[in-house]
């Protein structure tokens, strides 16, 4: 008997050892329910020839084509000095016609091509598309011709199929007929399919029950069918993440929080001296974190906004009102070039009211402290007892707060700056050092996948500061396509030297820091779907900086900061920048967050199809943050029409990070919203899809809600409660193995 347990090679039939090796390996497709859940990524009308418009080489087409010619040919084989044989045929599509060619040895073989390739016959072609002699050709095509079944072992009887014909996501060694006549086979012998949502939810919700879901998915007699069908499944798996979620949020709540009122003067004192009114979102973000901080349960807020709107104030304003509460609060920054920048910036807005127990400090002060990796032993004594006796209120810190030896009197909220660098495990790491949990605010100036699905799943509630505070000027954003133009780069580096004439400053942004080719890129973005990458030498940051205090940029004070360097050195580099001692810092993606020199104006990125969206667009972030209009210099090889080139045009056309969240996310999918991975090919979902999906997820959020309300242990849904129990399972075991 087979079930949906059974595994996959028991409806594979006849196929070769490969075949069945790489549904199992290559696709991940190891048990009969594995195959069914496996559903096709597109279908092609076999009743009309398909529509082609763009070719490019290399790409894999699948067609409904028709033959509008074939010959055969005779030639000598230079091989064996042998007649041998080709049979040269055209295809016609609703687009340009492709050429395929055949070649036999034996003259019955190419007579067998002849009479299966007569002009006006139809079927489905599967191929990789390539260009010789201005001539598209379609290589080594496979095919299901139609009107004759059984003619070969890829025929699939096609007058069993509807209108559409499923196109399955493939791998190497696997057809999509080969998946299509397997799927057809297990659901004509799989009696006994689990059914996840009882009939009262279906028909609530108006969802089809699995079997004629399945049925519909890969047996579609028009695309209405398919879309009832993918609309049960895409609820099915947004109902199910929904609840981990909510179980998620709720025993969190369970589990109680201090609430932080505040009650000591220290916020009150700050605000006082602040030399500039708080923004309207500024006010309305803050009286959303005070409220937050003020219930018996902790805060899981996430604040973004664009660079430079003023997140870090008001996270400033909500530890100050954790410290009145006589809590601690710690800042977790993702780099020590950004812990540093912090600290630097905290000291300046805090002045003396972060000079607690110093002669001279103002009475309501607190201590400010900081912590990295790279601080001796020695260095981090005194601090670290400051923060285990409570003297100390605030820390700026790297993973390095993270550290066992890191203790805290009473932590009662934990800032994470650029979330999207930290894993949930990691957040949880630190709030496990406080007694009762601790409230967690995180901040990102540019929403990236994960963010984004984060935000959409509901596992954080969500602030936006979407004004910009007075002074922040205009970013031009241009790119520079080398590929088209190489001698543009003389004018790149002009335009760097024009600025600091005016007596500005100039960042140049490298993906790596040496030459060498097997080195990963302290910034090398995760290529997306369909991008190619040309094997040729990446701006380092080492070479760069060397050549442009010898050539182009001869003259002025160019330095160099890349996160090999000892902490004292990234400090006093960072220092002489702002201070106007270097007129170019040549630099990898260590200064992308947080760092704020209001002379810098004009930032070049090299090579920068490399960076992802996110990263393009908090590093453009760096310049026009003094009032001066800012330039950035979008210098890449990418061809027009690449993934990587639409990256970079995106970002020329619009300063929005919320807009600009959108591309990454089509480009780079959501990552895994339940656990770690932070983007890629990785995501935890299978058939949904954060953007096209919204509608779908929110409403799952709502009934996920009314469900835990009736039924908080699952029971009147036992196979949903045995999937949310597995992925809790996996969560923690991902956890436990990355910690």
């Amino acid at each position: 008997m087979i079930t949906v347990d059974s595994p996959v090679q028991t409806v594979l039939g006849d196929a070769k050892k490969k075949t069945v090796e790489a549904v199992a390996e290559g696709l991940g497709l190891r048990t009969v329910g594995d195959l069914l859940r496996h559903f096709p990524r597109r279908y092609v009308k076999t009743g009309e020839l398909s529509e082609v418009d763009a070719l490019r080489e290399g790409e894999m087409l699948v067609v409904v084509g028709r033959i509008g010619e074939s010959r055969r040919r005779t030639y000598t084989d230079r091989r064996t000095n042998r007649r041998a044989f080709r049979v040269e045929a055209v295809l016609e599509t609703d687009g340009p016609p492709l050429s395929m060619t055949f070649f036999a040895k034996a003259e019955h073989i190419a007579s067998w091509h002849e009479r299966r390739l007569t002009a006006g016959r139809r079927g489905i072609f599967q191929g990789k598309v390539g260009r010789f002699r201005d001539t598209w050709q379609l290589t080594n095509p496979q095919m299901v011709l139609m009107g004759t079944p059984g003619e070969d072992a890829a025929q699939l009887a096609l007058e069993t199929l509807g209108d559409l014909y499923p196109i399955y996501p493939l791998t190497a060694n696997v057809e999509s007929w080969d998946l299509q006549r397997a799927i057809s086979f297990a659901l004509s012998v799989v009696d006994d399919l689990p059914e996840l949502l009882p009939g009262g939810l279906r028909e609530r919700e108006g969802l089809l029950d699995v079997r004629q879901a399945l049925e519909w998915v890969h047996h579609p007699e028009d695309h209405g069918q398919v879309t009832r069908a993918l609309q049960r499944f895409r609820f099915e798996e947004a109902l199910t993440t929904q609840l981990v979620l909510a179980r998620r949020r709720r025993a969190l709540q369970a589990q109680g929080a201090r609430p932080r009122t505040g009650g000591g003067g220290l916020l009150a004192a700050f605000d006082e001296r602040l030399p500039f009114e708080l923004t309207g979102g500024q006010q309305q973000v803050g009286a959303e974190i005070e409220a937050d901080l003020a219930r018996p349960h902790p805060m899981n807020r996430l604040l973004q906004g664009e660079v430079g709107s003023g997140k870090t104030l008001v996270a400033l304003r909500a530890m100050l009102r954790v410290v009145d509460s006589g809590g601690q609060a710690a800042l977790l920054a993702p780099t020590e070039v950004l812990a540093q920048q912090h600290h630097r910036s905290l000291s300046a807005m805090l002045g003396d009211l972060a000079g607690g127990g110093m002669l001279g400090g103002h009475p309501e002060a607190t201590t400010l402290e900081l912590l990295t990796g790279s601080m001796t032993r020695a260095q981090r004594t005194e601090p670290l007892l400051r923060l285990a006796s409570g003297e100390a209120g605030l820390v700026v810190g790297t993973h390095a707060l993270l550290e066992d030896v890191v203790q805290f009197a009473d932590l009662g909220l934990v800032v994470v700056d650029e979330q999207h660098r930290f894993g949930v495990e990691q957040r949880a790491a630190l709030t496990d050092k406080a007694g009762t949990p601790p409230h967690v605010l995180v901040m990102t100036a540019t929403p990236i996948p994960r963010t984004v699905a984060m935000t959409v799943f509901g596992d954080l509630e969500t602030s936006t500061l979407s004004e910009l505070p007075a002074g922040r000027a205009p970013i031009q954003t241009t790119v520079v396509p080398l590929v088209d133009a190489p001698h543009w780069i003389e004018r790149v580096w002009q335009r760097a030297r024009e600025e600091v004439e005016k007596g500005h400053q100039v960042y140049v942004v490298c993906p790596r820091i040496s030459g060498d080719v097997t080195e990963q890129g302290e910034g090398d973005a995760p290529a997306v779907v369909g991008e190619t990458r040309p094997q040729r030498p990446l701006a380092a940051v080492e070479e760069v900086a060397a050549e442009l205090a010898e050539g182009p940029l001869a003259g002025l004070r160019v330095g160099l900061l890349h996160g090999r360097l000892p902490a004292e050195e990234k400090d006093r580099t960072m220092r002489a920048f702002a201070a106007g001692e270097l007129d170019v810092l040549v630099s990898t993606t260590v200064i992308e967050v947080g760092v704020d020199v209001a002379n810098a104006t004009t930032m070049v990125l090299l090579d920068a199809d490399r960076f992802g969206v996110s990263q393009l667009h908090q590093l453009r972030g760096r310049v026009g943050r003094g009032g001066l209009p800012g330039l950035c210099l979008l210098v890449s090889h990418a061809e027009v029409g690449s993934p990587a080139r639409e990256r970079l045009d995106a970002v020329a056309s619009t300063t929005d990070g919320f807009e600009l969240s959108r591309v990454d996310l089509e480009q780079r999918r959501e990552g895994d919203v339940l656990g770690a991975s932070q983007s890629g090919f990785t995501s935890s979902l299978r058939d949904l899809r954060v953007l096209r999906d919204e509608k779908t997820i929110l409403h799952a959020r709502e009934v996920s809600s009314r469900v835990l309300d009736e039924d908080p242990d699952l029971d009147s849904l036992p196979l949903v409660r045995d999937l949310v129990l597995d992925l809790e399972e996996s969560v923690r075991t991902e956890f436990a193995t990355r910690s």
